[in-house]
């Protein structure tokens, strides 16, 4: 272990830097903890962020089978994966897009419409957000081409792939805290509603990002 340490260490230490800078950018992961933030509170937000840091594990597992150079060396195959992931942000914003206002006798911290989610599909959704992210497919693609030795073993390069897994999660988490607050949830009110459309045009603007040139 203290071989690994040695030896990788400056490697360990780049990949840290670089991910910090990129989990902290704006894209679909950002969008939808905080969609779930507001509209259903800390828990299922913290559920979904958990499902988001395990949704790097699918990245981690391409690039240790070498199917990471297969989609780099194949725009055509990188291109589908995107289509495949904007159609996935389009049903999700087009859902949050239509979302009814709160009845009368519905709370105002419980949810824009009072309408909550299992834990299961809070956690599919993170997991698939993230797993279908062609920013974190890129992303990957340049720490294990560039970043990442080829000579590398691939016991290191996991224990790379756990670590950005565990931080992506924690990261988000901290925001899920943050984001689903009483004071935040309170401010946004019986107009949460609208913010979860805001965020629905925010996924579809996303998703339409990934297909245009």
């Amino acid at each position: 272990m203290l071989e690994y340490i040695e030896h990788y260490w400056l490697e360990f230490l780049t990949i840290a830097s670089v991910h910090i800078f990129a989990v902290a950018s704006p894209g679909p992961d950002f969008a939808i903890v905080l969609k779930h933030s507001i509209r259903y509170g800390r828990r299922l937000a913290l559920i979904t962020s958990i499902g988001v840091g395990v949704g790097i594990l699918v990245h981690v597992v391409y690039s240790l089978l070498g199917i990471g150079l297969l989609i780099k060396a194949n725009p055509d195959l990188f291109k589908i994966i995107s289509y495949i992931a904007a159609a996935y942000l389009l049903y999700i914003g087009w859902g949050a897009i239509r979302s009814p206002a709160p009845s009368k006798d519905s709370s105002s911290v419980s949810g824009a419409s009072g309408v909550m989610i299992s834990d299961k599909k809070a956690f599919m959704i993170g997991f698939l957000t993230n797993g279908l992210n062609p920013k974190a497919t890129l992303f990957f693609l340049s720490i294990f081409a560039v970043v990442v030795s080829a000579d590398t073993p691939n016991l290191v390069k996991l224990a790379y792939g756990l670590y950005l897994a565990i931080a992506t999660g924690l990261w988000f988490c901290f925001l899920s805290v943050i984001l689903s607050s009483d004071k935040v949830r309170a401010f946004i009110g019986s107009k949460g509603y609208w913010f979860d459309r805001v965020m629905g045009a925010v996924l579809i603007i996303l998703a339409v990002s990934l297909v245009l040139p």
